[in-house]
């Protein structure tokens, strides 16, 4: 095992052609949402009604494109049968930060994704803040519908999750076997939020459009045709990136002083793991 992960590959051309055409679909996602806001619902502004659209804009960037740029999953190795480090070693896949920068060292990796986490964060804050201030001052009221109940359930849910990202998986201090137990929650709630993000992405469009283009909807205005060909711009995205992050053979293969040190690890917290000294 170790000899096979002496010199990582520089990974398969269908990993980088599907990474480059996730990116490519996340672009064009956001170029769709800058061309409805500005040339339908009068553009980007932080005063008066024109600060609603900062909060779309925000958001697809935020919860949907650099959230799935950020994205990773962490996989036990399979075949070791040894109740070593091996079982459970992080095999980190993010789009970006572990899928792309194969032979970095895994700090960097990590560090990259919990800052690409960090700053969907601070936009979706601005995105948040523009759409309660905008209702605030035309007299509406907030969080009535599903699209806003789900908004704000999936950024709860994304902080609790990069917080504790950082707390387990970046900072140095949490125990093996803590690590483990919580690994496998890591993971289904990484997938689970960028799936709920595109979801409540569609809420948010459809609502839109009802406010603003009810009765010509049916009747396909170039405004309600370009914001669905932005929902399934969207929902590509999500799919692609799904795809790329539960690929087994596009795991970023362990270099060889990643190896050592997670032996290093485990014999240290031996007594946590479920295989060692109690």
């Amino acid at each position: 095992a170790m000899e096979g992960a002496a010199s990582p590959p520089a990974g398969p051309r269908a990993l980088s052609a599907a990474v480059a055409l996730s990116q490519v679909l996340g672009l064009v996602a956001l170029a769709a949402t800058g061309a409805w806001l500005g040339g339908y619902r009068g553009g980007l502004a932080w005063a008066g009604a024109l600060r609603l659209n900062v909060h779309p804009l925000c958001m697809v960037l935020a919860m949907v494109f650099l959230q799935g740029d950020g994205e990773r999953r962490w996989q036990g190795a399979r075949g070791t049968g040894s109740g070593t480090w091996g079982d459970t070693r992080p095999v980190p896949a993010a789009l970006l930060a572990f899928r792309v920068f194969r032979t970095e060292p895994k700090r960097s990796a990590k560090a990259l994704h919990a800052l690409l986490h960090g700053a969907a964060l601070l936009v979706a804050i601005v995105g948040v803040a523009a759409v309660f201030e905008a209702h605030s001052a035309g007299g509406v009221a907030h969080a009535y519908s599903l699209h806003a109940w789900c908004g704000l359930a999936v950024l709860v849910l994304f902080v609790l999750q990069w917080l504790l990202g950082l707390g387990l998986f970046v900072f140095p201090g949490a125990g093996w076997a803590l690590r483990g137990r919580y690994r496998p929650l890591h993971v289904f709630g990484g997938v689970a939020l960028l799936a709920l993000s595109v979801a409540t992405s569609l809420l948010g469009i459809t609502e839109m459009l009802l406010f603003h283009i009810r009765d010509t909807y049916s009747k396909f205005p170039a405004e309600g045709v370009l914001a669905n060909v932005l929902g399934l711009l969207l929902v590509a995205f999500g799919l692609l990136v799904g795809y790329i992050v539960t690929r087994e053979d596009w795991r970023r293969p362990p270099l060889p002083e990643e190896l050592a040190l997670s032996m290093d690890f485990k014999t240290l917290t031996e007594a946590e793991s479920p295989g060692g000294s109690q």
